[in-house]
């Protein structure tokens, strides 16, 4: 049999073989490729790390520690466009002044794993997930998972929720938890927005950069996505 060779057939392969393990339990939609639209800005796609190695990288999806129970990205990798990227890079450099830092769960997503999370999701839990028939900011590389951690010990700070939890807790305006976590939210919230981001009504770690619209979804691997950057 021959192998898959190139970043294109080994992300291919990889997204089968995860589709593989679900197929039996969802009725996977007709919908082969992302939604098509016109006149969007080229993507500049830049690793997180790369602007900052201090950044704690924390992707769940490249784990079994996620919602879904399966890995589902074959690497712990996060990109972002680049101003996104910079924006959360100077939020980073604001918290270190404190002893705390950025800790990232998720940056641009592949669409064909939003498909993925589309179709595993029960239909009560759909307002956690995007629909792949419009796609997600995530797609576009203009909305990132993240959290605040501390710098010495390399800890999450508390929250009012954990990440992905599909619960009313999620909220970034919930009432509810200690004291200490609702600060730690809204400290959260409030440097985001100051650079730009608009913190997502369902979940609290959940950010989309103001320039989201002008960028196309995309279904490119992390490979991929590393290669177009270095061009």
């Amino acid at each position: 049999m021959k192998m898959a060779t190139t970043a294109a057939e080994r992300r291919r392969l990889y997204i089968a073989v995860v589709l593989f393990f679900f197929a039996g339990a969802i009725g996977v939609s007709g919908q082969n490729g992302p939604p098509k639209e016109e006149s969007k800005r080229e993507a500049d796609l830049i690793e997180l790390i790369k602007l900052d190695p201090t950044i704690k990288l924390d992707i769940r999806y490249a784990t079994d520690n996620n919602f879904v129970g399966k890995k589902v990205y074959p690497e712990a990798r996060a990109f972002l466009q680049r101003p996104a990227a910079e924006a959360v890079v100077r939020v980073h450099k604001r918290l270190a002044a404190d002893g705390l830092g950025l800790a990232i769960f998720d940056g641009y997503r592949p669409w064909a794993i939003t498909k993925l999370f589309w179709e595993v999701t029960p239909e009560d839990k759909r307002k956690f997930v995007a629909n792949p028939e419009r796609g997600s900011k995530h797609n576009r590389g203009c909305a990132v998972d993240l959290s605040i951690f501390e710098l010495k010990t390399g800890k999450l700070v508390p929250m009012p929720s954990d990440y992905d939890e599909f619960t009313e807790r999620a909220s970034p305006d919930y009432a509810g938890g200690t004291e200490e976590e609702r600060r730690n939210r809204d400290l959260l919230r409030k440097l985001m927005e100051a650079e730009g981001f608009t913190v997502n009504a369902n979940e609290w770690w959940h950010f989309d950069y103001k320039d989201w619209e002008s960028y196309a979804i995309y279904d490119i691997s992390f490979e991929e996505a590393e290669k177009a950057s270095s061009n």
